[in-house]
């Protein structure tokens, strides 16, 4: 069997049996309320895209202080699980399934948004400013967390996995990646505690390790994923110790029997790719580095490329975003539309959010027609 024919076939995700190994990334959006409540805007937007083996869904904070960003989701209330469960019950009348991605922005937070004081691993603030709704402002240092606070977040993403499955997501990904609270943890740069949080390597693992332990323990390992985006720089972040950071996280969590484990830009060549396929024991989900002016041929290549090297799912993100039937897409080979103006992605309403085209009856790649027949919305830039 071709690995262009993997990419469609069944795969197993815990209790669940996936039509197809393409996962929706999540994708920070910026359309629920002020309070972080999903809109019935989002819920046409998930169900759009249902046809994904698996959706992830955008960031959602399991507690006030963890708002990053100005109508970001939650998931910490009664208000959030109801309007959460109107968007899974879309998509599952759609044929689909859903993961809930938890994260803590930690220092990603100002008090203009959230009405807090950002907490993080060290009182070492974001090196740049921050979008709230007052527009950019200056990072503020955020206050180091005591050890009671690093228990109360642990039982308050506990808590919000458990709010997740009642909201009807068959599980949730804890996010330890691309810069926020967890990944904080991780970095030498943004770590520089003395206790048994910080220090070596060994130690800085610890609460990301303890947040997936305790997320597992609360609604099964088998519906807990781990995202991971080793040595990501975004949002100021210089880890160190990259090669020994994620497979000694690996080798603690291995044995938990997670969902799976998420890679943020997987790049096959990588070493720290290959260690962790080669130690990690379950599913791993690789999505791939894609340059700005992405196509069909470019992201089949990219995640069949993945899958040969050892990924058992796909994660694409902005394919996803821009064409609602991506799944369609790319097993007939029919073009892409290319994602719009960037500020679209987050600046609330339908455009550039569920406007964009899905395809009609289309013929099989070998019989397309040129290019000039296309559906794809003309746009200045792919993002």
């Amino acid at each position: 069997m071709s690995h262009s024919t993997e990419l469609f076939a069944p795969a197993p995700l815990g209790p669940l049996t996936l039509p197809n190994r393409l996962v929706m990334a999540p994708l920070t959006r910026n359309r629920a309320e002020a309070d972080g409540t999903p809109t019935p805007l989002m819920t046409t937007y998930y169900a759009q895209r249902a046809t994904a083996g698996l959706i992830i869904a955008e960031a959602a904070t399991p507690n006030a202080v963890g708002q990053t960003y100005p109508n970001i989701t939650a998931v910490h209330s009664t208000r959030h699980v109801a309007g959460w469960r109107q968007v899974t019950e879309a998509v599952r009348d759609a044929g689909g399934r859903m993961f809930l991605q938890l994260q803590h922005g930690g220092r990603v937070g100002h008090p203009a948004t959230s009405g807090l004081t950002p907490v993080a691993p060290s009182p070492v603030p974001l090196p740049e400013t921050i979008f709230t709704p007052d527009g950019h402002r200056p990072a503020v240092v955020p206050r180091e967390m005591s050890e009671d606070d690093i228990r109360g977040t642990v039982a308050d993403f506990a808590r919000a996995a458990r709010n997740a499955l009642d909201a009807g997501f068959e599980g949730v990904e804890v996010h330890s990646a691309n810069g926020h609270l967890l990944h904080q943890f991780l970095a030498a740069n943004t770590n520089r505690r003395t206790d048994g949080y910080g220090g070596p390597a060994a130690a800085r693992i610890r609460f990301t390790a303890e947040v997936v332990e305790a997320v597992a323990a609360e609604i099964g390992a088998e519906r807990t994923g781990l995202r991971v985006s080793p040595g990501n720089t975004v949002n100021g972040i210089a880890e160190g110790e990259t090669e020994e950071i994620y497979p000694a996280l690996a080798a603690r969590l291995g044995g938990l029997g997670l969902a799976y484990l998420h890679l943020v830009y997987a790049d096959p060549d990588a070493p720290v790719f290959g260690r962790l396929r080669a130690g990690w024991p379950g599913v791993l989900i690789a999505n791939p580095v894609l340059g700005e002016g992405f196509g069909t041929d470019t992201v089949r290549h990219a995640s069949e490329r993945l899958l040969r090297a050892g990924a058992d799912l796909i994660a694409l993100g902005r394919p996803f975003l821009a064409n609602p039937d991506l799944v369609a897409r790319l097993r007939t080979g029919a073009p892409l539309n290319p994602v719009r103006e960037r500020y679209l992605m987050y600046v609330g309403g339908a455009t550039g959010y569920t406007d964009y085209p899905a395809l009609g009856p289309v013929r099989p790649a070998s019989a397309q027609p040129s290019r000039s027949s296309s559906v794809a919305l003309d746009g200045p830039r792919a993002a």
